[in-house]
């Protein structure tokens, strides 16, 4: 981008975000997000990394995810309430910063409630890749809300997954979902109940927003060499497996300890075997092992996810118009003169207006 005014930072809104997203495409999008996390996970270890610093209530989770490479900081405000719905709000919403560690200047700042959406779903896909039976076509989603879509589209996009079974306990939820996926060429199906719509799939996804440990899949229900993306378990006390499931899969995580106290494992003692997606896709490890096992991403979300979806924003934005400058940072004529600076904006602002 072009040097721009020192107290001016690009702004992505809401409004610019949709229309990003709407001109690269959707599938083009999480496609070209999934190679930017890829890229991320590769140099894990060249990054900070902290479990996100969260405020629960008895309402839902205020959450900040900061991490830096270095070069570039990164971080995310997140919320997570269930009850929003309730009331007309969404459950996530989210913003987000990247700066330059060098001076500590922010570089750009951004709407994230849709783009940690597309980032879920890319970083789901990106596990799948790694961890799925290869040839796998067909998903299950057992949970219908705002996530349920860019999951299937990330899934389809990067692993080619056409067939997918929906249920939700709303079937209104059901029925938003594959109506707006009608249009991308899915062969899918309303089920009636989450054993039906697992039953003989490659992939299931787990996308539940309720805040308690629920059992939305039991162990009876997981088919051999089945790979469970398991997205809504994401707090302390949120989870949506049983525990039999996790005890017979082979598990992975983004960040160790972030994830077992957030994630599925919660459930599991702390020196469970659990590796570290990062190592599968740097080669490390390799992932799944047999075709008949089953294997389960244990998805939280981490900050990395959110520094690479802030970084692929920030490089479609020079030459376009997918943003604002917004005047964030003072900037005197003389950095150790700040009362000047706001003496002789008053000073302007009377003259201009005798």
């Amino acid at each position: 981008m072009t040097r721009r005014a020192l107290n001016l930072v690009p702004f992505v809104s809401v409004a610019n975000m949709m229309r990003l997203v709407n001109a690269i495409g959707v599938e083009r999008f999480l496609t070209d997000l999934a190679g930017f996390v890829e890229e991320d996970f590769r140099r894990w270890p060249a990054f900070d990394k902290i479990s996100r610093m969260a405020s629960h209530s008895a309402d839902g989770v205020i959450e900040l995810m900061p991490t830096s490479d270095g070069v570039t900081y990164g971080f995310k405000y997140v919320n997570g309430h269930p009850k929003n719905r309730r009331e007309g709000r969404q459950t996530v919403a989210a913003f987000g910063l990247l700066a330059d560690v060098g001076t500590g200047y922010p570089e750009l700042l951004s709407e994230m409630t849709i783009l940690t959406a597309l980032r879920t779903a890319a970083t789901s896909a990106v596990a799948a890749k790694h961890l799925a039976r290869p040839g796998s076509r067909s998903m299950a989603i057992v949970g219908a809300g705002a996530q349920s879509e860019f999951q299937a589209l990330g899934f389809k996009a990067l692993i080619g997954i056409d067939r997918l079974r929906l249920y939700d306990i709303d079937r209104w939820a059901s029925e938003k979902c594959a109506a707006n996926l009608a249009c991308y060429g899915f062969d899918l199906t309303i089920c009636a109940s989450a054993e039906d719509a697992v039953e003989g799939v490659d992939i299931v996804t787990t996308v539940t927003a309720d805040k308690h440990n629920a059992t939305v899949l039991t162990d009876n229900l997981v088919g051999a060499g089945q790979h469970i993306n398991a997205v809504g378990g994401d707090c302390p006390g949120k989870t949506e497996l049983h525990r039999d499931i996790l005890l017979r899969s082979a598990i992975f995580v983004e960040y160790k300890p972030q994830t077992r106290i957030e994630g599925e494992i919660q459930q599991l003692a702390a020196d469970h075997p659990v590796t570290e997606l990062w190592r599968v896709i740097a080669g490390e490890d390799p992932g799944r092992r047999s075709r008949d096992q089953v294997t389960l991403f244990d998805s939280v979300g981490f900050a990395i996810e959110d520094f690479s979806a802030l970084r692929y924003v920030h490089s479609k934005l020079a030459g376009g118009d997918f943003h604002e400058d917004l005047d964030l940072l003072a900037d005197p004529d003389e950095p150790r003169d700040l009362l000047g600076m706001v003496h002789r904006a008053q000073r302007n602002e009377l003259a201009a207006a005798s």
